[in-house]
């Protein structure tokens, strides 16, 4: 995916990075006759899903009308966000993946460890602006890797990152009437039950079901937590105790049209077994200048489009986010495609893993979904259809939902943009 070697120093040790090159988009026959006969809703195969995904600029539009046609069939007139406090509790990480710039390692500047103090301080200022969400961003276990870790850890007074989450996540749902929303990496399936006591959602992103992004040089090299394997693992466990999940797939890695189509297939089979996918993410990459993937070329704006097109055609009937600020200026388009959803959106903190990227302004962005005939509203970090379940189970966690649910299962009124 590279045009060049590049050298890269993590700590003291050096990196080459291999040429790779991403595959360049071939454009299939025409899909007039397919996208004609497609009913909103109705199940598409492998086959159609990969030759859409490779539809000629000439059919884009008709394959954007089918995905229109199948968000409005399943939730009709109304696109979401949540409104949020990014948290990024630790940027300490023990995976190097190319296209990051969130982690860090000890020592290097910008690291760091936030307090429950530092938590519980945006938490509120959140509050007082009307967020019901606070995604906790973090490192995967670093502290199997650098001792500096163990030792914040211990001053803090907790055995590992994920105790320390769980806290931190019990805080704000006790302290505040923000609905916590982890994003841990890897968990097994004890942590899936302790983080969904105190969490009603939780997520962790598939990325690609491509292995060959594990190869010296690629995205995922010397990144042990992105094996594809291990990461339907946990999404498998948290269908197994029924925890409402947030997924999804980056595109623009060195993964090829097929992995794409592989990925959301892959998240589909575990969504018909276990029916726990309440959103999936289509996240595009975009370079920058202190990453390995620096010079690596970003998926264009019509590669978007048809896997955001693909991914509601493929799961006509699950949530389909796509990141507005990595989309601009013509994010408004991604509504043409089929999502329903334009996740977190924060009047407080910055997206601390696209920095560069801000988000645009809860009015502009109402303005723009209404000039596309959409309604915005805003949710909360769970969907309306996941409230049931949870709302059944006693506890702190159920008083806080119904609280900051209204009838419909949205963010209460006030709250609405």
């Amino acid at each position: 995916m590279y045009d060049s070697v590049h050298k890269v120093v993590r700590g003291t040790e050096p990196l080459t990075l291999t040429a790779i090159r991403t595959p360049a988009p071939q454009h299939s026959a025409s899909c007039a006759a397919e996208l004609a006969d497609l009913r909103p809703g109705s199940p598409i195969s492998r086959d159609l899903a990969l030759h859409l995904m490779r539809c000629s600029d000439d059919d884009l539009p008709a394959l954007l009308a089918s995905a229109r046609a199948a968000k409005e069939n399943f939730k009709p007139g109304v696109i979401t966000y949540s409104r949020k406090v990014f948290i990024p509790l630790t940027n300490l990480c023990r995976d190097y993946c190319g296209y990051c710039t969130f982690r860090r390692d000890p020592g290097e500047p910008g690291a760091h460890t936030m307090t429950p103090e530092e938590v519980l301080a945006v938490a509120r200022s959140g509050e007082k602006l009307g967020c019901t969400e606070a995604l906790f961003s973090l490192g995967d276990k670093p502290e199997l890797l650098f001792p500096e870790m163990r030792e914040t850890l211990r001053h803090l007074g907790y055995k590992s990152t994920l105790h320390y989450l769980e806290a931190m996540c019990e805080l704000v749902l006790r302290e505040t009437s923000l609905l916590p929303h982890p994003n841990p990496g890897l968990l097994s399936a004890e942590w899936i039950a302790r983080l969904a006591a105190v969490s009603p959602s939780m997520g962790l992103m598939l990325e690609t079901t491509s292995r060959a992004l594990l190869a010296p040089g690629a995205a995922h090299d010397n990144a042990p937590d992105k094996v594809p394997a291990k990461r339907l693992r946990t999404i498998e466990e948290a269908g197994k105790q029924q925890v409402p999940f947030t997924t999804g797939l980056l595109i623009g890695i060195g993964e090829t049209p097929e992995d794409r189509v592989d990925t959301l297939l892959a998240i589909l089979n575990l969504h018909q077994r276990y029916g726990h996918i309440q959103e999936v993410i289509v996240q595009n990459f975009r370079a920058k200048p202190t990453i390995p993937m620096a010079h690596a070329p970003e998926p264009s704006q019509g590669e978007m489009l048809r896997a955001v097109a693909v991914a509601r055609l493929l799961l006509p009937n699950v949530n389909i986010q796509a990141p507005p600020n990595l989309n601009a200026p013509y994010y408004e388009e991604l509504l043409d495609a089929g999502i329903n959803d334009w996740g977190g959106i924060s009047p407080l903190t910055p997206d601390y893993i696209n920095p560069e990227k801000p988000w645009p302004h809860l009015e502009q962005l109402r303005l723009r979904t209404e000039g596309k005939g959409l309604q915005l509203r805003q949710r909360l970090p769970v969907y309306p259809e996941f409230l049931p379940g949870l709302l059944s189970r006693p506890g702190m966690l159920a008083e806080k939902l119904q609280a900051a649910a209204g009838s419909d299962g949205l963010a209460e009124k006030k709250r609405a943009a």
